[in-house]
């Protein structure tokens, strides 16, 4: 039966969230401790706050190293805003300007009688 105790890596003694590690075993049979990095929520949709798809969970400090595409979506309000709430400020948009055609109309048939 092996040893698989391992060391903490550090001062830190305690499994707290900032300080977790997962046992992994060397080519050489030892077995080390290796940190976790914590995962973040990632961008959020401006509007109905859900998670945005297509972009990386990273910490903020860490996009700057990323290629443009992989930081946004090609598309209006990419990375910023989700696809359904793009859709929805479209439609939105559409239907008030065809609103202001309506009233227009009725406007100038009320105002030849």
């Amino acid at each position: 039966m092996t040893d698989n105790r391992v060391t903490r890596a550090g001062r830190h003694s305690y499994n707290t969230r900032s300080a977790r590690i997962r046992t992994i075993r060397t080519p050489g049979g030892r077995h080390v401790a290796q940190k976790i990095k914590k995962t973040t929520k990632g961008p959020r949709c401006s509007d109905c706050k859900c998670s945005l798809p297509g972009i990386k969970h990273l910490k903020r400090s860490a996009y700057k190293n990323l290629k443009k595409r992989e930081r946004t979506v090609s598309r209006a309000y990419g990375g910023a805003t989700c696809a359904g709430c793009v859709k929805m400020r479209i439609v939105r948009a559409f239907l008030l300007e065809e609103q202001k055609a309506v009233k227009k109309l009725l406007a100038d048939r009320a105002s030849k009688k």
